[in-house]
């Protein structure tokens, strides 16, 4: 089992600093308690394409794009964006309840045609009522599960290539049909932590993904859903969401790492904390339970630093370390059955060369990755560090996994 390495595309925007730009007061509307900060980089099609192009010239497989009010059209803007690359995939989020199965299906479908089978599929069901309501949903956190279940039977069924009959509490097709199924069908990624998300991951999935939690809490999720998986007939595959800050040094990480806690004002996190506690996401209630809003002991596994969650919803930590030590806590992670690894850094630019050229080859001479010549074989690089990727401390925008 090899290692899949995956980046992501921040269509909220991107910067170098710790501060979440889509601020948590009035379900992130007002913007009146949130510090201002500067370095923000605008989320433009420009700059997503270097960010792109950086990461299929790294080695990366594919990159996440998030979905919710503070991004850009994940399907809209990767579809453009497969354009400007070759080889990379494009994971899009998108929330099932928004839009309809069958139509999902038929977009998946001439993504693949125009991407030429470049297209995985990250299926948000939603975690905050705020935020669902914006776009019209209005069901509660386990109704909504059980309509994500319903509407992954429909989009199957429909890409069966003939036509499809489904009869359910939340949908009603009648000779749902995609008259091209994609080629090939897209891997479905699905995360959820709840007694209501276990058995549709178990039922409908790919690849299950899980946040970036202590090893030891993560393998009781493999468990748990390798379990329900099995009573199914199923084997679903692991992947789990992280941020990295990798240096070539470790000194230099958790410098790095400081002075993004030096950025936050207690205002700041306040703001985020209060918003964030009031999600329904089980996921996200385990994310705050790491640091419990404390800069304290934010180190909460060797090299896994919760830091990032003080103020970004979602994925809340990050892998901080040397090179060698980045590697090893992937490796750790890899041996308990996660093999997608879907990471982030910021400035997401400079973070996929410092993991590009600092942590892949140290994987690849481990075994952990597809046999082959390194991306960047032969890239000089410029007084001990890359000489394409400028210093400079993350910034973290919410508004997806």
């Amino acid at each position: 089992m090899s290692v899949h390495l995956h980046w992501f595309l921040p269509t909220g925007g991107d910067g170098r600093t710790l501060v979440d730009r889509h601020a948590y007061t009035d379900g992130g509307i007002r913007r009146d308690r949130i510090t201002p900060v500067s370095g923000v980089r605008a989320p433009d099609i420009e700059y997503l394409a270097q960010i792109a192009k950086a990461a299929e010239q790294l080695g990366f497989e594919a990159v996440l794009t998030p979905t919710g009010t503070w991004c850009e059209d994940a399907w809209l803007t990767t579809v453009a964006l497969t354009q400007v690359t070759e080889r990379l995939k494009f994971l899009v989020a998108f929330r099932p309840g928004v839009i309809s199965p069958v139509l999902a299906a038929q977009m998946a479908a001439t993504y693949q045609r125009i991407s030429r089978g470049r297209l995985l599929l990250n299926v948000v069901t939603g975690g905050d009522s705020t935020e669902q309501k914006r776009f019209g949903d209005h069901l509660d956190h386990d109704r909504r599960y059980s309509r994500t279940d319903e509407f992954l039977q429909v989009v199957r069924g429909v890409w069966g290539g003939a036509p499809f009959d489904f009869r359910g509490e939340h949908y009603q097709v009648e000779g749902g049909l995609t008259a091209l199924p994609p080629d090939p069908l897209p891997q479905i990624f699905f995360g959820g932590s709840s007694a209501a998300a276990g058995p549709v991951a178990a039922r409908n999935v790919d690849v299950y993904l899980t946040w970036g939690e202590p090893p030891e809490e993560v393998k009781q999720k493999i468990d748990w859903i390798r379990g329900l998986a099995e009573k199914e007939g199923r084997t679903v595959r692991f992947g789990i969401r992280l941020h990295t800050i990798s240096r070539d040094s470790s000194k230099e990480a958790w410098a790095t790492a400081d002075r993004l806690l030096d950025d936050l004002d207690p205002e700041t996190v306040a703001a985020a904390q209060q918003a964030l506690g009031k999600s329904e996401s089980v996921g996200q209630q385990r994310m705050l339970a790491l640091h419990g809003g404390s800069r304290d002991k934010l180190e909460i596994s060797p090299n896994l630093w919760a830091g990032v969650g003080l103020v970004r919803g979602g994925a809340g930590t990050a892998l901080v370390g040397s090179h060698a030590e980045v590697a090893d806590r992937i490796e750790e992670y890899h041996s308990l059955g996660i093999e997608h690894f879907v990471l982030s850094g910021y400035p997401h630019l400079e973070e996929a060369y410092w993991f590009g050229e600092g942590v892949r080859p140290e994987l690849a001479a481990r075994g952990l990755l597809d046999a082959g010549p390194s991306p960047l074989e032969g890239v000089p690089a410029a007084h001990g560090r890359p000489a394409s990727a400028p210093g400079g401390a993350p910034l973290l925008i919410a508004g997806g996994r």
